[in-house]
């Protein structure tokens, strides 16, 4: 799909959509930070499996088996009940906790979070990362003073997960804002489709070039390709 109907690294379209917040909503990995930047993200996977092996399920559907995103396995275990879910989480948990200490800042991102915070509006982060592991990258990074709400995975239920908008509800119940005086970044399709279904503002962060086209099929309001955009806008 082209990206004619988005508007695409246009400062006055990010002015515009910034100026009409109250609260900006940050997804974790990506738009702050490159959690598995360290800690590789198939190494986690793999160590999932690994879990679910030793609960008993050593034979994994093809595609569970093979990727190399730790939330497919976490979904999978999910299907097979909720102590297979429990365990496979906590495991998660562990492992994203250990990846923000090696993870890489994203350029801008902290500043971001700075400005905004200065100018006295709200500031939350909404991830399907764990709360854990948000919440021991802010305290390392110095910014948790900067941050008004963390709504990221605090149990071992996956359909609280975006594309579900009821981290980003959250958020808007616990600022009591409208979900429309906020605005979401994000560079997921999930991260889109749970602002629209939350009536939620959204920017997508396209952070590699393969991203734009699937960014723009979900009609965000903007697209951005670097953070400067949103951190020269204020």
């Amino acid at each position: 799909m082209s990206t004619e109907r988005v508007p695409v690294d246009d400062p006055d379209a990010v002015r515009r959509i910034l100026a009409n917040a109250d609260a900006l909503l940050l997804d974790f990995d990506g738009p702050i930070c490159d959690v598995f930047a360290g800690l590789p993200a198939h190494v986690v996977a793999d160590q999932l499996r690994r879990v679910l092996a030793e609960g008993g399920h050593d034979e994994l559907p093809a595609a569970v088996e093979k990727s190399e995103d730790p939330f497919d396995v976490f979904y999978y275990a999910a299907t097979l009940g909720d102590e297979e879910a429990r365990y496979v989480e906590a495991s998660q948990r562990a492992h994203e906790v250990e990846a923000v200490a090696s993870s890489t800042p994203i350029p801008y991102a902290h500043d971001l979070i700075g400005r905004w915070h200065t100018s006295g509006r709200m500031v939350a982060v909404v991830s399907n990362n764990s709360a854990a592991a948000v919440e021991t990258y802010l305290h390392l990074h110095e910014l948790t003073a900067r941050i008004d709400c963390v709504s990221a995975r605090d149990d071992f239920d996956p359909s609280h997960l975006k594309p579900n908008p009821f981290l980003i509800q959250r958020v808007c119940e616990h600022f009591k804002i409208s979900a429309t005086r906020s605005v979401m970044v994000g560079d997921s399709s999930t991260d889109i489709q749970a602002a629209h279904a939350a009536g939620t503002p959204v920017i997508g962060y396209a952070n590699r070039p393969d991203k734009l086209d699937l960014l723009a099929s979900k009609t965000p309001q903007a697209i951005v390709t670097d953070l400067a955009y949103l951190y020269n806008a204020l």
